[in-house]
């Protein structure tokens, strides 16, 4: 895990005490250097967004992390979920593939 990685993780975590959360850098599969941190897919499920809609989650989150999105960070694909919500799915959507990817 890289320091964005980490620190993303780490304001997730004090922000929402999720139930669940999973930050995957997914920089490698873009047209971007090798170790780049960049793209990220947020995984989160907490209490919090209970009663919130999808653009109230997302606008939190992105308040959460707004330092990093202003200083690198450019694109989070995120999946905000209740806890019920969750254990309907058990899964996020997979991440479409990059049409500028590196071949």
């Amino acid at each position: 895990m890289g320091p964005v990685e980490t620190i993303i993780v780490a304001k997730l975590k004090q922000a929402f005490a999720p139930f669940y959360l999973e930050v995957l850098n997914e920089s490698a599969s873009h047209s971007v250097p090798e170790g780049s941190e960049s793209h990220f897919k947020v995984v989160i499920v907490a209490d919090q967004f209970s009663g919130e809609s999808l653009v109230k989650r997302h606008q939190a989150v992105y308040k959460t992390l707004s330092e990093q999105l202003s200083h690198g960070v450019h694109a989070l694909a995120l999946h905000t979920y209740t806890e019920d919500e969750w254990g309907q799915r058990n899964s996020a959507p997979l991440s479409p593939s990059c049409s500028r990817a590196k071949s």
